[in-house]
């Protein structure tokens, strides 16, 4: 791929000094939204996808993003273009229900691979919590055959070899070994023909649309469990699990930390100088906030309750509110007078 002119940096919006985790995070959220199996037909979305994906692999690789940090683009001359060490089904697998890592994706002696599916919420989802939709792509049962990969008409039969064991025994000198049975590839069973709609493995390929509770107060990262929605196992074996990765988009107004949220509030001058009572928005509406007299610029005004809950602790945190003078930009003729009045007491008193 021909190097991008745009700013690597701008493409995942991220700044300079960026973490490679919070990289990896940002080019996550944006692979979640552009990647071509979530708009199918769509040009552009391939096209932005293609160059978030170039500017990850060029970031995320540290001897790559130090080239681009000295020499831009003209750096990168020559250079492979696959990020080293890192394996992109890490990010796919979060997105489109494949499997990462060591803690998934095994398949135990048949055991279907556990899913992670990342769900996208607003903080006003967060604060309420709610059902939420999700569909998906895995392996589910075929229903042709219930399961048991036998043609209709026909039923599974106990394995000759192993007897129905999935295991058989294997004698090398003094010592005797246990090993999956050959014919029947430890199943413990055999069948006479198998089922044209799965041939034979019991499981088709289908969209699953279910329904997830999603809790109040969950936090970024957190994980929920659906035990047994993840991908069908094979014949006989249990299904895997599917894991609901949260991941909170941010407000253009509300800054969370635990149960607490942080806002930037203009407040009058006149109202900060003398004190009173200003109507507020807050996550749940509207609320009254007390100004006291001779409040500062900067300072940090409380409404308890305002927040939001966590999951370890029900009870609503609290809104912080950071008030900044507000400069009116436009003032009638009798403002202007009265405000030069006040300059003018001002300016007396300071001469006495």
């Amino acid at each position: 791929m021909a190097p991008s002119k745009l700013d690597y940096y701008e493409t995942l919006s991220v700044s300079r000094d960026a973490s490679p985790e919070e990289i990896k995070k940002a080019f996550r959220r944006l692979a979640m939204k552009l990647h071509p199996d979530r708009n199918p037909g769509s040009r552009e979305a391939e096209e932005q996808f293609k160059t978030v994906k170039e500017a990850f692999d060029v970031l995320y690789d540290p001897e790559r993003r130090a080239l681009y940090d000295r020499f831009g683009h003209a750096g990168l001359a020559g250079q492979p273009g696959a990020s080293p060490g890192f394996d992109p089904n890490e990010i796919f697998g979060d997105l489109f229900g494949s499997i990462f890592g060591s803690a998934f994706g095994q398949t135990r002696n048949g055991r279907g691979r556990d899913l992670v599916y990342a769900l996208e919420l607003d903080l006003e989802q967060v604060a309420q919590g709610e059902s939420t939709p999700l569909e998906y792509e895995t392996m589910v049962i075929c229903q042709d055959c219930k399961g048991s990969g036998s043609k209709p008409g026909s039923r599974p039969e106990p394995c000759m070899d192993c007897r129905g064991t999935g295991e058989i025994r294997v004698q090398q000198g003094f010592f005797t070994l246990r090993q999956s049975c050959p014919r029947c590839e430890g199943r413990g069973q055999t069948r006479k023909g198998d089922c044209r709609g799965c041939h034979g493995s019991g499981r088709i390929r289908s969209r699953r649309r279910i329904e997830v509770r999603i809790p109040p107060g969950v936090d970024e990262g957190d994980r929920i469990r659906l035990a047994g929605m993840g991908e069908a196992g094979e014949v006989g074996q249990p299904g895997g699990d599917l894991y609901v990765e949260i991941h909170i988009r941010a407000h253009p107004r509300f800054r969370r930390e635990g149960g607490d949220l942080y806002c930037e509030i203009p407040v009058r001058y006149t109202l900060l100088a003398l004190g009173g009572v200003m109507e507020v928005e807050t996550l749940q509406g509207k609320d009254s906030l007390k100004v006291g007299p001779a409040t500062p610029d900067g300072a940090l005004l409380r409404l308890h309750g305002q927040g939001v809950p966590t999951l370890k602790n029900k009870k609503r945190g609290d809104l912080i509110c950071r008030v900044t003078v507000e400069v009116p930009k436009r003032l009638t003729e009798d403002q202007k007078r009265l405000l030069k009045e006040l300059e003018s007491s001002f300016a007396a008193a300071r001469t006495v």
